[in-house]
């Protein structure tokens, strides 16, 4: 997964962001709990649109949108934090016409820890043998504002805040604990679900209601509203097609 954090670096070196981008270049900006879900929702979208060519970089969603308000050339934001689209919208960096929710997120404590034992919910992570927990860092990842928030609600915050380690954004949050280097985490059920994870480690769900809701949500920014393709692509994510594939990862909106 090391490529993961190195998409953003990759993406923002290989494009200038003064240039326009040639026709049927779309470059999409998502956050890292889709990492998995967008390469499938990218495939179904070639298929449809085969002569666009997809760039796409996976990170920190507050990181990207800092980089949109600096100029960086992304032409669609697909955000954990529905308020950081809207927020682009409402002082000119996107198009407001644009905005699509596309899911409610979820969070999941997980290990693979034989000895941990995530079925018992939460209070685990008090345990002696729960050295290192991984999270999100929540200062710019909405899922790691989730996990402390959900932290805070049980009264675990403080006592296990020694124990925190912090991943720049939610694939290396899994990431620490798919290879060990911490004793479990509170990351996406998307990635958990995903076929490449779905059978390491077991996880558990942790209730919607020990933690603000994750609306997460897509946009065009304003350097997109120049590119044709954009509007294909969320018309693309507002489709049957795509909602199916959003469900299969567990990215589900409100009944």
């Amino acid at each position: 997964m090391k490529y993961l954090i190195a998409s953003i670096a990759i993406v923002l070196c290989s494009i200038s962001a003064g240039a326009e981008e040639p026709p049927g270049r779309l470059v999409i900006a998502a956050a890292s709990d889709l990492v998995y879900c967008i390469e499938q929702l990218n495939k179904a979208f070639a298929e449809a649109h085969p002569g666009i060519d997809l760039k796409v970089a996976t990170g920190s969603s507050g990181n990207f949108s800092s980089q949109i308000r600096n100029g960086a050339p992304f032409d669609i934001f697909l955000s954990a934090d529905m308020e950081l689209p809207r927020a682009l919208a409402r002082d000119g960096f996107a198009d407001a016409d644009s905005l699509t929710l596309y899911a409610i997120g979820r969070i999941v404590l997980w290990t693979t820890r034989d000895a941990v034992d995530v079925s018992r919910g939460l209070g685990i992570v008090t345990d002696a043998g729960v050295h290192k927990l991984a999270i999100a860092n929540p200062d710019h990842a909405p899922y790691g504002r989730a996990a402390k928030a959900a932290l805070e609600h049980e009264h675990l915050w403080d006592p296990v805040k020694g124990k925190v380690i912090l991943g720049e954004n939610i694939a290396q949050t899994a990431q620490f604990v798919q290879t060990g280097n911490a004793d479990a985490g509170i990351v996406a059920l998307s990635l958990v679900l995903s076929p490449t994870l779905s059978k390491v480690g077991r996880y558990k769900e942790i209730p919607p209601e020990f933690y603000p809701k994750l609306e997460q949500g897509a946009v065009i920014t304003s350097r997109g509203m120049k590119n044709p393709a954009a509007k294909r692509y969320i018309e693309f994510l507002r489709s049957e097609k795509a909602r199916r594939i959003f469900d299969q990862y567990g990215f589900r909106l409100p009944e």
